[in-house]
């Protein structure tokens, strides 16, 4: 798909934007406009809905300015629209305090959904680390990330990375919570 007009990043600043991401098969049909345009009857078999429920999430996540139609073209009469993302990334809010990251269920969600029997690369690793190299991993995924995703073919099949660096809350912070 060309994407040289799209802009780099759509930055999720309204409740209905956030609204609109946050839900799981809205994520799903994102991850299908990523790399390819796609009408509502084909988003709907990608994503396995029916054409009415396809159709309400597209609506959805075009109001909220996401996706947008990018071409129609007139078939037997009927106005048929081909929608894409609105930029190249979406970057979310910070959830805050004790938030749920939206990212992190949606990841765990199609984890969970994806073939048992599949190849899967998933690890956890506890690190100690210096401001300065937490930072440089930091860079250094994202960039990984973004490499790959300059490589990524619509013709092969789906593949997601998700990585999160953080630090994780201290035992007394914890303790506190659960207080």
């Amino acid at each position: 798909m060309p994407t040289d007009d799209l802009p780099e990043t759509f930055h999720v600043t309204t409740d209905e934007q956030l609204r609109a991401v946050s839900n799981l098969t809205r994520h799903r049909i994102m991850a299908v406009l990523r790399f390819e345009l796609a009408t509502i009857t084909q988003i709907a078999a990608r994503v396995g809905l029916a054409k009415g429920s396809s159709s309400y999430h597209v609506r959805l996540l075009e109001r909220a300015g996401l996706v947008k139609v990018v071409r129609t073209r007139k078939v037997r009469g009927v106005t048929e629209r081909y929608y894409a993302m609105a930029a190249r990334a979406i970057a979310l809010p910070d959830p805050g305090e004790g938030g749920p990251d939206v990212l992190m269920r949606h990841a765990v969600a199609d984890l969970e959904a994806s073939p048992a029997d599949g190849e899967r690369h998933v690890r956890m690793a506890h690190l100690r680390l210096t401001e300065g190299q937490f930072a440089e991993l930091g860079a250094r995924l994202e960039a990984l990330a973004d490499e790959y995703r300059e490589l990524s073919d619509p013709s092969l099949p789906d593949a997601s990375l998700v990585f999160a660096l953080f630090h994780p809350a201290r035992p007394e912070q914890a303790e506190g919570d659960a207080k």
